[in-house]
């Protein structure tokens, strides 16, 4: 079998929808490369930074591990700005939809609401409300996004900031996308985890 039977998805049968499972599975499982390929096109995007958006979320990434952070916060710092090119104006929710079946819920979370915290830094200076973050006031991961903008987001554009590339994270991403979609035990909703590890940090360093 080559192709599917039907030119309508209504006229399919249980051998066309196997056999279109198993193509499925075998394209997910290249999720991670493809994702690290579109961040490098990140390097294209946006300009007027002193570094680039793929310079920022390699920083960004760096950051997180240096700080001992756990893989799902890494790779969600590393990928926080994947939809820069495609989605500019809601790129925090695009890349939040890319994680969240594979990543805890407090990581997509933040990676979903960051865009909004963000406008603390800058809001005030281009007309916007710089405290947009405070509709998300009693959210459970609401000093988890501050925390993330704090330490990894809004100071991850110095290019003098020694930041590791691609390559070092690629098999962390490898990992993280090789997760069963929607494990609860991946997902563990409710759960926090702490951005920085001191005991995590002085072993990586």
């Amino acid at each position: 079998m080559q192709t599917v039977k039907f030119t309508a998805m209504k006229d399919g049968d249980a051998e066309d929808y196997a056999f279109l499972t198993g193509h499925e599975v075998e394209f997910a499982s290249k999720t991670g490369d493809r994702l690290l390929d579109a961040l490098v096109k990140l390097d294209e995007g946006l300009s007027g930074y002193q570094i680039t958006r793929l310079g920022h979320s390699l920083q960004s990434a760096t950051r997180a591990w240096r700080d001992g952070a756990d893989e799902d916060w890494i790779v969600s710092a590393l990928l926080h700005d994947i939809g820069d090119i495609h989605a500019p104006y809601n790129h925090d929710e695009y890349a939040a939809t890319i994680l969240r079946p594979y990543v805890r819920e407090q990581c997509a979370w933040v990676v979903e609401k960051h865009g909004d915290f963000q406008m603390l830094y800058y809001g005030h200076h281009v007309g916007g409300n710089r405290n947009k973050r405070d509709r998300w006031q009693g959210a459970p991961y609401f000093d988890d996004c501050a925390e993330f903008c704090e330490r990894w987001d809004q100071s991850s554009f110095d290019p003098a900031y020694e930041t590791h590339d691609v390559e070092f994270f690629r098999p962390m991403v490898a990992r993280v996308f090789s997760r069963t979609p929607w494990d609860p035990k991946v997902i563990r909703a409710g759960v926090r985890e702490p951005l920085s590890d001191a005991a995590m940090a002085a072993r990586r360093a």
